[in-house]
C-alpha cells in the first residue's frame, strides 16, 4: 500500500475548504462545538506563548556567546539589519498596495457582522499565563545575555533541555492541532457570512507577499554585489537549489546542507560558510518577518484598526528579536510571534487564527527567502573576513 505524507500547508488548505463547506451543512449548535474548542485552544496558546518566548529566545541569545568574537557580532548585526529592512519594506509596500487592491468601505461594512452575528462558545476554560509576554521577553534577555558571558554549563544544559521541551510542545501539541483550529475559524466566519471577504483578502495579500519576496532577494543580492564586486544575478541563481529545497522542507535548519553547498559554490571560504550559514538559519528570518508584517497590516487595515508607523515600528524591532532561534519547523516563526501580536497590536482569538492561516499559506516561500538571503550574508562576511585576514 502507498502511504502519502500530507504537509502542514496541505492540511491547512484542506481545513479551510472543509470549514467553508461544512458551514452549509452544520447547524449553529455544531458550529458552537468547534468555537468552544477554539476558545479553549486559544487560551492554551495564551498560556504557552510566554514559555515559548523564554524557551526559544534565551537559548538563542546564549548561543550567540559561542563563536568567533567580532565575526559573530558582525554577522548577527547584518542579519538583524536585514530582518529590520524586510519588516519596514513590507510595512510601506503593503500600506501603499493594499488600498489599491481592496475596497475598504465595503470591507468595513461586511466586517461589522463579526460582532453582530458572532457565534459564542458553550463554555471556556481560563488558563492565565504564569507571566506576561513582556516579562518573559525581559527574562529571556537577562538569562540569555548572562549565559553568553558566564560559564554556567549546568544552567545552559537545563535551558537547552527546556528549549527541546518547548519545541516538542510546538511540534506535537500545537502544530498538529492547527488544522482543526483553522477549520473552526473558517467554519465560524463562514457561518457569520465573512468568508468571501476573508478569501479575497488572502488571495490579494499572498500575491503582494510573493512579489515582495522576489524584490527583497534582488535587493539583498544587489547590495551584496555592490559590497563584494560579485555578480548578484549569478550568485542568486547559484542559490536556487537551496530556495527550492526550502520550499519542500519549510525549515531553514533542514535546508542547511544544501544552503552550505550552494554558498561554497558561490566561492565563499568553507570556514566562513560553515560558521555563517548555521548561525543565520536561526537569526536571519527576513522572509518570515516580511510575511508577518504584511499579514498583520492587512488584517488590521481590514478591521479598521490603527496601522500607523508609530505602532508598527516598535512591533518590527521587537519581531526581529523574537525571530531569533524560531524553531526550524513549519509555523514556528508565527507561533513565536503570537505573543507580541496580542500585546503590541491587540489581536484577539479570531485575528490570531486568521493570521496563522494566512502566514502558513505562504510558509514555504518565507523559509525559501530566509535561506537564500543567508547566502548573500555569507558572501558579505567572506569579503569582510578576507580583509581582516590580509591585515
Amino acid at each position: 500500500m502507498f502511504k502519502f505524507k500530507t504537509g502542514l500547508l496541505t492540511k491547512i488548505i484542506i481545513a479551510i475548504i472543509l470549514g467553508i463547506l461544512s458551514s452549509f451543512v452544520f447547524p449553529v449548535s455544531i458550529v458552537r462545538i468547534f468555537v468552544t474548542f477554539n476558545s479553549i485552544f486559544s487560551n492554551f496558546l495564551g498560556f504557552v506563548i510566554p514559555l515559548i518566548i523564554l524557551g526559544l529566545v534565551a537559548p538563542g541569545i546564549a548561543d550567540l556567546g559561542k563563536g568567533a568574537g567580532k565575526l559573530l557580532g558582525i554577522t548577527a548585526l547584518i542579519a538583524y539589519g536585514s530582518t529590520l529592512f524586510a519588516g519596514f519594506f513590507s510595512y510601506f509596500t503593503t500600506k501603499f498596495s493594499l488600498p489599491l487592491l481592496m475596497d475598504k468601505s465595503l470591507s468595513l461594512e461586511n466586517l461589522g457582522n463579526l460582532t453582530t452575528n458572532a457565534i459564542t462558545p458553550f463554555f471556556s476554560i481560563d488558563m492565565p499565563p504564569i507571566m506576561g509576554v513582556t516579562s518573559s521577553l525581559v527574562l529571556a534577555f537577562i538569562i540569555g545575555l548572562g549565559l553568553a558571558v558566564v560559564q554556567g554549563d549546568l544552567i545552559k544544559r537545563s535551558l537547552f533541555e527546556f528549549r527541546d521541551l518547548i519545541t516538542i510542545v510546538i511540534t506535537k501539541a500545537i502544530i498538529p492541532v492547527l488544522p482543526v483550529y483553522i477549520y473552526g475559524i473558517f467554519l465560524k466566519i463562514t457561518e457569520e457570512g465573512q468568508v468571501s471577504l476573508i478569501m479575497g483578502l488572502f488571495f490579494k495579500v499572498i500575491i503582494v507577499i510573493f512579489v515582495m519576496h522576489i524584490l527583497l532577494l534582488l535587493f539583498q543580492f544587489f547590495v551584496m554585489g555592490a559590497i563584494t564586486g560579485r555578480n548578484p544575478i549569478r550568485s542568486l541563481m547559484n542559490m536556487l537549489p537551496a530556495y527550492m529545497t526550502a520550499l519542500g522542507t519549510q525549515s531553514s535548519a533542514a535546508t542547511i546542507p544544501v544552503t552550505l553547498a550552494q554558498t561554497k559554490k558561490n566561492g565563499v571560504d568553507p570556514e566562513i560558510a560553515d560558521f555563517v550559514i548555521p548561525l543565520c538559519a536561526t537569526i536571519h528570518l527576513s522572509g518570515s518577518t516580511l510575511k508577518i508584517v504584511a499579514c498583520a497590516f492587512a488584517i488590521m487595515w481590514m478591521m479598521n484598526m490603527p496601522v500607523g508607523l508609530d505602532i508598527f515600528a516598535g512591533f518590527i524591532f521587537m519581531l526581529g528579536i523574537i525571530m531569533v532561534a524560531a524553531p526550524g519547523v513549519p509555523g514556528g516563526a508565527i507561533m513565536a510571534a503570537v505573543g507580541i501580536l496580542q500585546s503590541m497590536l491587540g489581536f484577539d482569538e479570531t485575528l490570531i487564527g486568521l493570521m496563522i492561516a494566512l502566514y502558513i499559506t505562504m510558509d514555504s516561500f518565507g523559509t525559501a527567502c530566509n535561506v537564500t538571503g543567508d547566502g548573500a550574508i555569507a558572501l558579505v562576511m567572506d569579503k569582510i573576513y578576507s580583509k581582516v585576514r590580509k591585515k
